[in-house]
């Protein structure tokens, strides 16, 4: 299933994309697409529906898409996982997953603007497979378990601010947190839909210009593998999303490479789920 939100930003209507196109009204059975939706079993509710026939059209297809989840609780960020990425940006392969957070105030729609912080000269692009949590996950034994807490898949642009990142502090939130910085989207596509996560291409293109062109069979630690391990130093809850990195190609390693600027335009997609669509602009 494709599950998205769609309406102005706060008032967005949560529906169903079935496989011929036509979106599906989801509002008689959750008032939004969020943590409690996903912890109360609201998959499988608009399974139910959607098989016996109840789910009402939305004629309101051409609006706003939002972020397929409202509200994350938190947003943990895997750094430096594919080692192309590593390489071109002359950091060591890490030996554990390099774990951050991200402000989830950061999260806009797929296709909404994408604000230049003031003072930035070094805003930078990251195409990357997000995962939702379906389901509290503590402590997780087995990557089975782990492959069970999720609800699904999304694209996230893991837009940076690299001299905030980098030379302001010790630590990545300043570069990474800042308002507009994780647009998502436009679908929240379930594991029996998206398929194997680590067969997944990834790409991104700045101004028409490809700059990333990657796979997640390259991720130095897969997806289960980062939700098992995650759920050993902190509790991962319905909503909850990771950023599982990004490959190779954004302008922090490509020497000569320019840095965005207001006007450009950033295209991104991941294999199965949608394509994103933003245009940058200053604070």
């Amino acid at each position: 299933m494709k599950l998205l939100r769609i309406g102005a930003p706060g008032a967005e209507t949560p529906a169903l994309l079935a496989a011929d196109g036509t979106s599906y009204d989801l509002t008689a059975l959750t008032p939004d697409i969020d943590g409690p939706f996903l912890a109360s079993g609201g998959l499988d509710r608009v399974r139910r529906a959607l098989a016996e026939g109840r789910l009402p059209r939305l004629e309101a297809a051409q609006d706003r898409i939002g972020p397929p989840i409202a509200r994350p609780g938190k947003i943990v960020c895997i750094g430096l996982n594919y080692r192309d990425h590593a390489a071109e940006t002359g950091a060591a392969v890490p030996e554990r997953p390099v774990v951050f957070l991200k402000d989830p105030a950061t999260v806009v729609g797929p296709y909404d603007q994408v604000l230049i912080p003031r003072g930035s000269v070094k805003t930078d692009w990251e195409v990357e497979l997000a995962v939702v949590i379906g389901r509290r996950a503590r402590y997780l034994e087995t990557e089975a378990e782990a492959l069970a807490c999720i609800a699904g898949y999304t694209i996230s642009h893991d837009v940076s601010e690299r001299e905030f990142q980098l030379e302001y502090s010790a630590q990545w939130d300043l570069g990474k947190s800042c308002e507009t910085f994780n647009p998502l989207g436009p679908w929240l596509v379930t594991p029996e839909e998206a398929g194997d996560p680590q067969r997944l291409g990834l790409r991104l293109s700045v101004n028409g210009e490809k700059r990333q062109d990657g796979t997640t069979s390259n991720m130095l630690f897969e997806v289960t593998h980062l939700v098992r391990y995650l759920s050993a130093y902190m509790v991962l809850n319905p909503g909850d999303v990771i950023n599982t990195g990004t490959p190779a190609g954004v302008a922090l390693g490509l020497p000569g490479t320019p840095y965005l600027r207001a006007g450009d335009t950033v295209e991104l997609s991941v294999d199965g789920l949608g394509t994103q669509r933003q245009t940058f602009v200053d604070a």
